[in-house]
């Protein structure tokens, strides 16, 4: 198949982007390769029966979890070298539901589990219902999405958006604390978990929350602090798949090209510094690193070690630039 590369004179090695899991592979086709949507849905249709998804989906628990428990596995001790060391176990129901909606897996795959663990999950958080969320605006964020997603009645967490924005219009999971002033992390996840709620369920209540924390991060072009210009922290320009929680320039790019695409609009000029971060980032070959990896027990890895080329990154930051470039010509 020919591949067009406009305004890109370091092309992603797209048969090495091909030879991929199918969670990676039916993206790279459908956003680099230029496949039909008969080729990439197809090959979408794989990652339920294949590889990464029809591994994770393996270890689904009976009662709809996974390993026991709603964002922490049932065998998380708190008080334990593991919470010491600052490892956050990525095992439980919210991290294995996020990573299957993310790497495109159908909704009917997973049959009632909606209705499983509304009856049987809670979050370690107050013992409160699963689908209702919780205090943390991160987490909200995840099972908001996970929510839309499998059909639950996810409202009222929506509107918990609303509720909780902090004045310079974006999120901190820290507002329990007593924050009052909003946080790159919280904001970028608030930000996903609103846009796939509203794609997936055609309600824009959340439509001026969207763009008042998309407002924060761009009057700060995704990398510096309001009040002395200074790049926010090593995390910004630091990147490493999956993102889990942790803000990068190359999840937010992406997060802001999946919007534009959304919304129908062109890239925000603001975007700018962010783009020019990752694209000198990007190796002679196409490819991105694995710049770091974060700390936390997996159940089985599904990206490189630190150091390496990573395919996950490679296709983000190539559909981001590519976005982008093309915006310009």
């Amino acid at each position: 198949m020919d591949t067009v590369y406009p305004m890109n004179d370091r092309p992603a090695p797209l048969d090495w982007l091909l030879d991929s899991d199918p969670a990676l592979r039916w993206q790279a086709e459908r956003d680099l390769a230029g496949a039909p949507p008969e080729v990439w849905q197809t090959t979408r249709g794989r990652v339920a029966t294949e590889g990464f998804g029809a591994e994770l989906l393996a270890r689904q628990d009976p009662d709809g979890q996974w390993a026991g428990g709603a964002y922490f596995p049932k065998d998380f001790d708190f008080e334990g070298p593991e919470a010491a060391e600052g490892g956050q176990p990525y095992t439980a129901t919210t991290w294995s539901l996020t990573a299957l909606r993310e790497w495109g897996v159908d909704a009917a795959v997973l049959g009632d589990t909606a209705e499983r663990l509304q009856r049987n999950s809670r979050w370690e958080y107050n013992d409160l219902p699963y689908w209702a969320g919780e205090v943390d605006a991160c987490i909200n964020a995840f099972t908001l999405a996970n929510g839309a997603w499998l059909g639950a009645d996810v409202h009222e967490l929506a509107r918990w958006f609303q509720d909780h924005r902090m004045p310079e219009g974006g999120w901190n999971c820290e507002w329990v604390e007593g924050s009052t002033r909003a946080s790159f992390h919280s904001t970028l996840n608030g930000l996903k978990g609103i846009l796939d709620y509203e794609i997936r369920t055609g309600d824009t209540s959340l439509r001026d929350a969207r763009r008042a924390g998309e407002e924060y991060l761009l009057q700060r072009h995704l990398l510096h602090r309001r009040s002395t210009g200074e790049v926010v922290g090593p995390w910004a320009t630091n990147v490493a798949y999956p993102f889990r929680w942790v803000y990068s320039a190359m999840n937010a790019l992406d997060y802001f090209r999946a919007a534009a695409l959304h919304d129908g609009t062109a890239p925000d000029p603001r975007l700018a510094d962010a783009i020019g971060a990752i694209r000198a980032d990007q190796r002679e070959d196409g490819s991105w690193l694995q710049e770091r990896r974060p700390k936390g027990r997996v159940g089985f890895e599904v990206d490189v070690p630190k150091g390496e080329p990573s395919k996950w990154l490679t296709l983000i930051g190539t559909r981001v630039l590519r976005w982008w470039d093309e915006a310009q010509a």
